[in-house]
């Protein structure tokens, strides 16, 4: 099983562009780009509560998702 972070999807219901998403969670952008292409090996779940904070989501499950490798 692998956590993916489901960066394409929040950015296209959010109608924000990666670099905007960087700004609004002061993550650099480079670190979501490595989670958007699930380059990242950890995930800092300091990072998903930016995130949940930035765009309103009260759902963990709006922001990952876990899949079969």
């Amino acid at each position: 099983m692998k956590i993916v972070v489901r960066i394409p999807e929040l950015l296209e219901l959010h109608n924000i562009s990666l670099r905007e998403l960087s700004r609004l969670t002061d993550i650099r952008h480079a670190t979501l780009s490595e989670l958007q292409n699930g380059k990242r090996e950890n995930i800092n779940f300091g990072h998903i509560e930016r995130i949940a904070e930035a765009l309103n989501i009260t759902d963990i499950r709006e922001i990952i998702d876990l899949t079969k490798e």
